[in-house]
């Protein structure tokens, strides 16, 4: 994996996640106006952050209403 930035693995359990909400807040943004390389480089590097996260909890908690089940049930 290449890393522009600091490497996930290196960044603290806080800083993660706060990178990660920061990604998926500006998304739309950077879709809909960032040029083709910023748009590139957004999706490569929340991809990072993702694995990084899943690496560090494979466990994490999953709303069941977010599985196909629960949504059935709403």
């Amino acid at each position: 994996m290449t890393t522009m930035g600091i490497n996930p693995a290196e960044l603290s359990d806080d800083d993660v996640v706060r990178e990660l909400r920061h990604l998926h807040a500006t998304r739309s943004d950077t879709f809909f106006h960032g040029s083709d390389d910023a748009l590139a480089r957004h999706t490569s590097r929340t991809n990072e952050l993702e694995t990084e996260y899943l690496r560090r909890y494979p466990e994490r908690e999953v709303d069941p209403f977010r599985l196909r089940e629960g949504a059935r049930t709403r």
